[in-house]
């Protein structure tokens, strides 16, 4: 016995292609993002502005700013706590923004493989 199947919602080659298209522009748009993502630096602070901490959209670290009075020989574990905070942040805020942008191209969906 044949399935009757409505037009538009079988396996036609038509259907096949029009997916097949779509999913390769998703993947240029995702692609041309992340290249975006990856010129962008990222700012955080820590210690009300005593650290700064850049990063970029591949999360390394490109800048580090420490303010000459909160270094204090006596408190190093302070001062790395700070630099850790404002680090963390940072890299935070890069994965936000990734995952915003790339979520706008994928429609939310994460394919495996296709970043």
């Amino acid at each position: 016995m044949k399935a009757n199947i409505p037009r538009g919602m079988g396996g036609g080659s038509g259907n096949m292609q029009a997916m097949l298209r779509q999913a390769q522009k998703m993947q240029e748009d995702a692609q041309r993002v992340q290249g975006e993502l990856e010129q962008t630096q990222y700012d955080a602070t820590a210690g009300g502005g005593a650290v700064k901490a850049t990063v970029d959209g591949k999360h390394h670290l490109v800048n580090l700013t420490i303010q000459p009075d909160v270094v204090d020989p006596d408190d190093a574990e302070m001062l790395a706590d700070l630099v850790m905070a404002a680090v963390n942040e940072a890299v935070r805020a890069a994965e936000k923004d990734a995952e915003a942008k790339l979520g706008a191209v994928t429609g939310g969906l994460n394919l495996p493989g296709m970043f």
